[in-house]
Order: structure tokens, then sequence, then C-alpha cells
């Protein structure tokens, strides 16, 4: 998935910038990631706020093998397959993703941590 595909996707939402990362890339609004592209597949920001639209649909979490060779989970989820043709959706579902993100940023702002997501055996 190209770049220009990618910001053509959220046109709707609104403007987007795609870096590249770890054989995969973030996608940023407004200097924030919000989402990120590994594999051809879009995962977006998720936290408690958001998190049960994706359980609703059953859309696993993104994850990454450690060095120790168990898989780390992510805040970030699947996106739902209808999205890719659905700019309207997706530019909803994109905005709740950047709100999770912004709260997210705020809470390490204020001293706080954020929880570890668990690393599981996969």
């Amino acid at each position: 998935m190209s770049p220009e595909h990618i910001r053509e996707l959220f046109t709707s939402f609104g403007p987007v910038t795609v870096k590249r990362m770890f054989g995969g890339a973030g996608i940023y609004s407004d200097g924030r990631m919000f989402a990120l592209v590994h594999r051809g597949v879009i995962y977006l920001k998720a936290d408690t706020q958001n998190a049960a639209a994706f359980e609703r649909e059953e859309l696993p979490p993104f994850t990454y093998a450690t060095k120790a060779g168990r898989r780390g989970v992510t805040s970030y989820r699947r996106m739902p397959e209808r999205l890719y043709d659905d700019p309207e959706e997706l530019a909803i579902w994109a905005r709740e993703a950047l709100a999770a993100a912004i709260r997210g940023q705020r809470s390490n702002v204020r001293g706080r941590k954020r929880p570890r997501l668990p690393i599981s055996d996969l």
C-alpha cells in the first residue's frame, strides 16, 4: 500500500502524513500518529473509550515478535475491511482513533504512566 493510496483513503477524514517505520508506516494527523500500516493492513489507535467498537467486530490488535520470541501487543487494532471502500465511515473511525491518540498523549504529559498491554505467547 503506497503512501499516495493511504492519503487517498483518508481524504474524507482530512490530510494525513505517512512516515516509514519498522517495516511499515505510521499515519499522522497534525503530527500525531493515530494509525499504522503493516503488510498492507491498517491498524487504528484504540483505548478504553473506543475499544468496544473494535471488540464488537472482533478486530485483533497489532502484534509483533519480541527479541525473546514472544508476541508484543499494541494499542492499535485492525481496521474493519469495509472501511477501505467507505471513506465516510473511515473518517468517523479515524476521528475516534485520533481522539484516542490525543488522550494517550495527554496522559503522558500529566506524568501518569499509561498501562502497558500484556505480552502474550500468541
